[in-house]
């Protein structure tokens, strides 16, 4: 198998460059109070959201709320990532919020008319693409592209910032309750993204974190002399990558043994039509199987250079296969407990233990999710909870249904394909109607 190894310059992509943007783009979302009734509202604008609003568009469906406690669309999303300082995705230029099966301004089309604004590394992964070699994408070119998308479809016309707390299904419409106010709609399409994965309850005994330690999406204070992270994946090696920058000594924990510099979280097969496919009308038990077998951790190959480097100096030791047995701070200082005795400690403690999918619980009646092994209850045509068909889920929440590249910024495109379909068909007055062919066809 060969190897897929990003530049390392992609490290170094510029971020906040002044781009030309549509004429258009105005305010990230409405102050005015929304509309009590539409035809749909989307929980979350993120991508997912992004993808779904912008495909409601193309079918002729503008009566569309979109709520996203974040201040603009993809606003929690880019938040995130700017505050781990990352410059490159993991999706390569084919995964994009754009919309499967119309005629849209897709990524590369946007990455090449803007190719004055790029770097020669950056133009180098353009001819990748290009060629139909596996590539990576900037963050600052896919935020510029979302807000491509963002202008084009109106998407902040129809955005308001509120944080959804409770969704009621009934037999011909879907009540939203948020923060601040009520939205019943005919159809809701669930987009809320993953959730920091909470550390094992043997750690600590459980409650909020010890002092010293903290989560990868909260803000890290500067200046600690040693840190240890906990972590396998692509957040794991940006603490790492941080610190080291900041002149720390780190010590990083890898629970998992092999999984050093995968060089892709999700076998790349899942992406395809043929990879999905593995999912179609097999066992319950085989999905899980896949699942698992699957969904490794892993840290991109271009942190590779520096990371070696940082171990040949001594001021990166890695302790891989290591179990962690519990997490202590105290007196300014925290430690990582592994199986074994050893005790691995530092000024802060950083853990990047993943994210879990949000399924519908606490949002949804437990019984509209019927979770099943921490998955929901879904149509696998139209995305639809079985138990409340006019309740859709975008996201990590299908991937029983979609495989591993439903957490992926492209299973949000295919699932969009089949729930925005849906959702149009419907608000015709086909009630019921399947997915159309052509549109199965192409997810």
């Amino acid at each position: 198998m060969i190897t897929f190894v990003p530049d390392p310059g992609l490290l170094e992509s510029p971020r906040g460059r002044d781009w030309p943007r549509i004429p258009a783009f105005g305010a990230s979302t409405r102050s005015s109070p929304p509309p009590r009734t539409a035809d749909v509202v989307i929980v979350g604008a993120g991508p997912a959201g992004l993808a779904v609003a912008s495909a409601l568009w193309h079918h002729g469906v503008r009566d569309v709320v979109l709520l996203d406690p974040a201040e603009r669309p993809c606003g929690r999303f880019f938040d995130r990532i700017d505050l781990l300082g990352q410059r490159v995705l993991r999706s390569p230029y084919e995964h994009h919020p754009g919309v499967e099966g119309f005629r849209d301004c897709e990524l590369l089309d946007f990455a090449r008319l803007h190719w004055a604004w790029l770097t020669p590394v950056e133009r180098r992964e353009i001819r990748m693409a290009q060629a139909g070699h596996r590539s990576v994408v900037p963050v600052d070119v896919f935020e510029e592209y979302c807000h491509h998308v963002v202008a084009g479809h109106h998407v902040d016309e129809r955005t308001w910032r509120a944080r959804a707390h409770e969704i009621l299904p009934t037999a011909d419409a879907v009540n939203v309750r948020t923060d601040s106010f009520d939205v019943t709609a005919r159809f809701a399409v669930l987009c809320p993204g993953e959730e920091r994965r909470a550390a094992p309850r043997s750690w600590w005994g459980g409650g909020a974190a010890p002092p010293q330690v903290g989560f990868w999406d909260e803000p890290v204070p500067p200046g600690a002399g040693r840190v240890v992270v906990v972590g396998a994946g692509l957040t794991a090696a940006h603490l790492v990558s941080n610190a080291l920058a900041d002149g720390a000594e780190v010590q990083w924990v890898i629970r998992e043994t092999g999984e050093r510099y995968q060089c892709a979280d999700v076998n790349s097969s899942f992406f395809r039509p043929e990879g999905r496919s593995r999912f179609d009308n097999v066992p319950w038990e085989d999905r899980l199987t896949l699942m698992g077998r699957f969904r490794r951790a892993s840290v991109m190959l271009e942190f590779r250079p520096s990371f070696e480097r940082a171990e040949a100096e001594g001021r990166l030791t890695v302790h891989r296969g290591a179990a962690v047995t519990g997490v202590t701070a105290g007196s300014g200082t925290a430690a990582v407990r592994l199986d074994g005795g050893a005790r691995v400690a530092g000024d802060s403690v950083l853990l990047a233990l993943g994210t879990t999918p949000s399924i519908g619980f606490g949002l949804l009646p437990d019984e509209v999710v019927h979770v099943r092994d921490g998955w929901p209850d879904l149509d696998e045509r139209t995305l639809a909870y079985r138990r409340a068909p006019t309740v859709f889920a975008v996201g990590a929440a299908a991937g029983m249904v979609l495989g591993p590249a439903a957490r992926n910024i492209d299973g949000h495109r295919v699932a969009t394909a089949r729930v925005a379909a849906t959702v149009a068909a419907g608000l015709r007055g086909e009630v019921g109607a399947a997915v159309p062919d052509e549109v199965a066809a192409r997810a």
